[in-house]
């Protein structure tokens, strides 16, 4: 399905219902909005893991502008607080109030840019294996530490001079040591509808990637925050799911770390990461 967001067409899905049967009454259930990670990819990767929740929650995918099968519009529109507007225009259209929002790596920096710009519009917020602030030197010690120099190689690469050859080396050297030890769909990455264009924006020493930091704005954040985090993430190593933790207002923070789990914890723990979620959305 298609929407038109702040002048872009988006495409998203919805699984489940918002309202339920219930005895003699329609039980209203919430609805979770899921930002996937990237940048350039799409929704999918949340399918079907995430499905298990719609007893609970109403799941509703969005691709984000420029990325998956949404509009792929003005390079210049790339940006995080236009993501991040968009979120809230996005819910808006639909009539979605106080979203449950879960932001997935990169759509992690989205639902940071939504919940610090936009923090009466959202119920709550959960963060999965993201970043406040990209610490390169802090992820190149990592991919150093999982899979020897090489890989450090190949992630400096990436990130200082992106291009769509060391991309390409990076899909498959790096992103085995992503979740090394999880159980993979080898069809996974084939169902993803990418845009690279959208890649090569984001990265880079002088790019959007560079300027995004959201220490200081977490501070405004004013609804319940489930921060879950794994000690073996590669990419947003686990220093910066501490980081999002202890500039969120302490009252509102619920900080969970999974140890041998990589990026993406319900990839390697699915069992205790969707547990963790599920009560974090029923309370």
């Amino acid at each position: 399905m298609f929407v038109t967001v702040n002048g872009a067409r988006m495409f998203f899905d919805v699984d489940g219902a918002a309202l339920e049967p219930d005895g003699t009454r329609m039980r209203q259930k919430p609805t979770l909005v899921l930002l996937h990670g990237g940048p350039g990819g799409d929704h999918s990767t949340f399918k079907p893991a995430f499905s298990h929740l719609r007893d609970i929650a109403q799941l509703v995918y969005l691709d984000h502008r420029g990325n998956g099968r949404s509009e792929r519009g003005d390079p210049e529109t790339w940006n995080l607080p236009q993501w991040g507007d968009d979120v809230r225009t996005f819910c808006e259209t639909l009539g979605i109030e106080r979203p449950i929002v879960l932001g997935y790596s990169f759509g992690g920096f989205v639902a940071q840019s939504y919940a610090t710009r936009h923090p009466d519009h959202i119920g709550k917020l959960i963060l999965l294996s993201t970043s406040p602030k990209i610490e390169r030197e802090e992820i190149y010690t990592t991919f150093e530490r999982l899979g020897g120099g090489y890989a450090r190689k190949v992630a400096e690469a990436r990130w200082q001079t992106p291009s769509l050859e060391s991309m390409e080396e990076y899909r498959t050297v790096c992103f085995p040591l992503y979740n090394p030890t999880a159980s993979k769909d080898c069809n996974a990455a084939l169902r993803v509808e990418r845009n690279p264009d959208v890649a090569l924006h984001f990265a880079g020493p002088d790019r959007e990637s560079s300027r995004l930091d959201f220490r200081h704005a977490l501070g405004a954040v004013t609804c319940p925050t489930l921060v879950l985090g794994g000690e073996d993430d590669p990419i947003t190593p686990i220093h910066r799911s501490e980081v999002i933790a202890a500039c969120l207002p302490a009252h509102l923070v619920q900080f969970e770390r999974f140890p041998q789990a990589g990026h993406g914890v319900h990839n390697d723990h699915p069992e205790r990461a969707f547990a963790v979620i599920r009560d974090f959305i029923l309370r």
